[in-house]
């Protein structure tokens, strides 16, 4: 019985479980079992220098992992509640009666540069090589209101604290990550509550995280209501409930500045508690797991 071409190319395929593979020459078609394909790939193997690299880079990322499960993170610990038990006195920077001295609702004037820069155009300046030149702060040229309400200089500065905070607590997140990645045993059945551990630690570490991002955003939320804030009270000078409103703004600030420490300070207490009460487990997922079960 003489069957289509392609039909006998399919069977043969989802029968025996073939391979195929398109020659270079003249386009016929060559069939490998997969018994031979994984015999082709189980004789592949890296070189010594390069397994050696691999095992130096794991080493070293071990090492530094360790170094910021057992010294870091606790230090941060410490270090962030000596910063947030000094918040409490009276000249603390973080204090919300900071912000009766710190915040100027003044309006001031355009900035006297824009009477020298000749009639207001609608086209940017360029510079001798032919490129735009670059738009200065506060140039107030082709601005409606130009009048000039000033930052909140001392929450800004606030906000650098927990920025560089932020980005120390993702990076270190970041690096144990990637050690409790590759201390991760090979996919098999059975034998796998060490391995839930470190995906329960893995979850834990990514809202950390998370975390981190969120608070490192306060900083782009708060410019950004209180751009809106000046520039009704710009609009509006004569309206006391924007001066008010900007005033409660920046009080609310202070408060989310030490808040955010205390929010930090709290990531890093759980994620030293978790990684030294599982830390054997996480080193090896699957050490003696069935020795309690005779």
């Amino acid at each position: 019985m003489n069957e289509p071409r392609e039909y006998l190319d399919r069977r043969s395929t989802l029968v025996l479980g073939a391979y195929r593979r398109r020659t270079k020459s003249g386009g016929c078609e060559s069939i490998v079992t997969l018994g031979t394909f994984f015999m082709i790939l189980t004789t592949m193997s890296m070189s010594k220098e390069v397994a050696k690299s691999i095992e130096d880079f794991r080493a070293k990322v071990a090492e530094t992992a360790e170094g910021i499960v057992f010294r870091v993170f606790p230090n941060k610990v410490s270090e962030l509640t000596s910063l947030i038990e000094s918040t409490n006195t009276e000249d603390s920077p973080y204090q919300i009666s900071q912000a009766a001295t710190s915040t100027d609702i003044t309006i001031y004037p355009p900035p006297s540069s824009t009477e020298t820069n000749g009639p207001s155009s609608n086209k940017r300046k360029r510079n001798e090589d032919g490129n735009a030149a670059p738009a200065h702060l506060n140039e107030t040229i082709n601005a409606r209101y130009p009048e000039l309400v000033h930052a909140n200089k001392l929450i800004s500065k606030l906000h650098e604290t927990v920025k560089l905070e932020c980005a120390q607590l993702s990076d270190s997140c970041d690096k144990v990550k990637l050690w409790v990645n590759l201390t991760m045993p090979k996919i098999e059945d059975g034998d796998n509550f060490g391995v839930q551990i470190q995906e329960e630690v893995l979850s834990e570490l990514l809202r950390s995280q998370e975390s981190a991002y969120n608070i490192r955003d306060a900083a782009r939320q708060h410019h950004l209501a209180r751009a809106k804030i000046c520039s009704k009270l710009i609009k509006y000078p004569h309206i006391e409930d924007y001066t008010l409103g900007l005033k409660e703004h920046d009080e609310k600030q202070f408060f989310f500045t030490r808040q955010n420490l205390i929010d930090i300070r709290n990531v890093y207490a759980v994620l030293t508690d978790i990684l030294h009460k599982n830390i054997a487990k996480i080193r090896a997922p699957k050490g003696n797991n069935g020795a309690g079960l005779y």
